[in-house]
């Protein structure tokens, strides 16, 4: 009976007594015993609110991490972009060397080409020498290419020659501005908007064949008269 009556007093929201020390049930305290109000308790669809609320913000936070790593992804691949091209800028610079600091460039590969050649002149005349006494057939397919190797020798020999004269004739054109035309030119212009200049360099080399284009003519006509001339 008593259980009955307490079932019945928690549904209407009445508190059941309870003795000393006691916890009543929900609603209103009895005498002595502790109630609990009906709004500290949550349904269970504010708590699937609260949740879905607290996912919103994950989701949020991840989508931000998110645009934050391809903001720095995509500063990381402009500063990668901006080091090669300073990098090819420098290199492209490095290229632009005169012709003595090429000719110092190419003396290791002639020292290599050397030893290459002479090696392969060695083995040369020592599989001819073998297949004289013959000792030892010949094989053409793994003989040494002693031709090729004297060619790539005398390829950076004429290369080397060319800068050398080329390093002359510029050492002569200074030696002869200074002489000639001590007065200095100034080569920081601003370029000329869409006109065809020549550089000084150009220059020159039209000077150099407008010279020997006239020098030419005059030893024709001159040929030209000797030949008309009569014999005396």
């Amino acid at each position: 009976m008593m259980n009955q009556m307490g079932m019945m007093m928690q549904q209407q929201g009445v508190g059941v007594p309870g003795g000393p020390g006691g916890v009543g049930g929900v609603g209103m305290p009895g005498p002595g015993g502790v109630g609990v109000s009906p709004g500290m308790m949550q349904s269970p669809q504010m708590q699937q609110a609260q949740q879905q609320q607290v996912q919103q913000q994950q989701v949020q936070q991840q989508q931000q991490q998110v645009q934050q790593q391809q903001v720095q992804q995509q500063q990381a691949q402009q500063q990668q972009q901006q080091h090669s091209q300073t990098a090819q800028q420098q290199a492209q610079q490095t290229e632009k060397v005169d012709n003595i600091s090429k000719v110092k460039v190419l003396v290791g590969p002639l020292r290599d080409a050397l030893s290459t050649t002479i090696k392969a002149a060695a083995q040369s005349i020592q599989q001819n020498t073998l297949a004289d006494a013959g000792s030892k057939t010949v094989d053409l397919n793994n003989a040494p290419r002693f031709d090729k190797h004297l060619e790539e020798f005398y390829s950076i020999c004429d290369q080397i020659e060319l800068n050398l004269k080329t390093a002359k004739l510029c050492m002569q054109q200074c030696t002869s501005s200074q002489q000639y035309l001590p007065i200095p030119v100034a080569t920081s212009q601003p370029p000329l908007p869409e006109t065809n200049a020549l550089t000084y360099n150009q220059y020159l080399e039209v000077v150099k064949l407008q010279i020997s284009y006239a020098k030419d003519i005059h030893d024709t006509l001159i040929c030209a008269a000797q030949n008309i001339s009569p014999s005396e």
